[in-house]
């Protein structure tokens, strides 16, 4: 999710750039904690669970970065944000990274000043509605009235659709999932609309998800992604290729189950070089060698963190699709390790 923020664009790019000259790296190594932005609270990608201890798929991305840094993947504050408050939450150095469903466009990487250091979710803007109103499409939503959370691209998206097909809608403007999942329910609204990975997660929680369908018009694309403010390269490459080599033990065959045995040395360079048991690359970052066997050893690699937190056995039920592996049809690639 996703943009408004022509005002105050100014003051948001000052901001980020004083904040990244102090290089975050060294900070995050001197605080001995990571502060990582994250949703309110989106299940599956990042939520509080029964013990107040964040878990998700955004969360293990945070705390794989943890790991590889401070050798402790608990050593996270998370920072809730929303989409009014997450780019002035980074700019002002209030977290490290944000890791909070937020998609890669033009103005947020150029006028903004962010660092998107890579797509961990391809996604697209859908609609939610409730199957008694008995809609199959979205251009049959002339005159509903639509939630809608505040400083996300979903506002323009909507606006966009519903004037290319010469349609009308009622806004119910909202600040978080939780608010949308509550007007939603008490029919404040006709439609929910935002990334389909986020309908999917809240319909999970309903008490009848039946009762709800996702229509199956996908308007926008929303590559979803960490970002870190522009100007701290350094720090930008750490979290790049911690996120990168999730993504190429995924591609290797490097599994949370096989990881021990393989950190003693294989016959594939490439792994040897991820594992740190080849080469220098972790000198390079300013890490150990170990720092992706520490990574990886939070959640295991990108496909089975996907499958663990928002994957087809969990309730929230997403197919791989785009988020496959570029062998397998999808678009998840990574750069080599070399």
């Amino acid at each position: 999710m996703k943009t408004s923020f022509v005002l105050g664009a100014v003051t948001i790019a000052g901001l980020a750039a004083g904040a990244a000259a102090a290089g975050t790296l060294d900070d995050v190594k001197a605080r001995g904690t990571l502060n990582c932005g994250v949703s309110t609270g989106l299940v599956g990608f990042a939520a509080p669970n029964a013990s107040g201890e964040w878990e998700g798929f955004d969360v293990t991305v945070c705390r794989a970065v943890a790991a590889a840094v401070l050798d402790d993947a608990s050593a996270v504050q998370f920072v809730p944000t929303t989409g009014k408050t997450r780019f002035t939450a980074l700019a002002s150095g209030e977290i490290d990274m944000l890791a909070r469903n937020t998609t890669w466009t033009f103005s947020r990487d150029v006028d903004l000043k962010f660092e998107f250091v890579g797509i961990n979710y391809y996604d697209g803007q859908g609609f939610m509605v409730p199957s008694e109103l008995g809609v199959s499409s979205a251009k049959e939503l002339d005159g509903a009235t639509v939630c809608i959370q505040t400083g996300t691209t979903t506002e323009l998206n909507l606006a966009d659709f519903f004037r290319s097909n010469n349609m009308s809608y009622e806004p119910v403007p909202i600040e978080t999932n939780a608010e949308a999942q509550q007007q939603y329910l008490a029919g404040a609204c006709d439609v929910y609309t935002t990334d389909a990975s986020g309908l999917a997660a809240t319909r999970a929680t309903f008490e009848n998800p039946g009762e709800h369908v996702v229509l199956p018009e996908i308007i926008s694309k929303e590559p979803l992604g960490p970002l870190v403010r522009h100007g701290d390269n350094g720090w930008g490459d750490v979290v790049r290729w911690t996120l990168n080599a999730l993504i190429t033990a995924e591609e290797l065959g490097v599994t949370s189950a096989n990881m021990g045995e393989m950190a003693s040395g294989t016959n594939n360079p490439e792994i040897n070089r991820l594992l740190g048991t080849e080469g220098t690359l972790g000198e390079m970052l300013g890490l150990p060698a170990d720092w992706a066997h520490k990574a990886l050893s939070v959640g295991g690699n990108y496909g089975e963190i996907f499958e663990a937190n928002i994957g087809e056995a969990t309730p929230i039920g997403l197919a791989r699709g785009l988020n496959a592996q570029w062998k397998d049809g999808g678009l998840i690639y990574s750069p080599p390790f070399r």
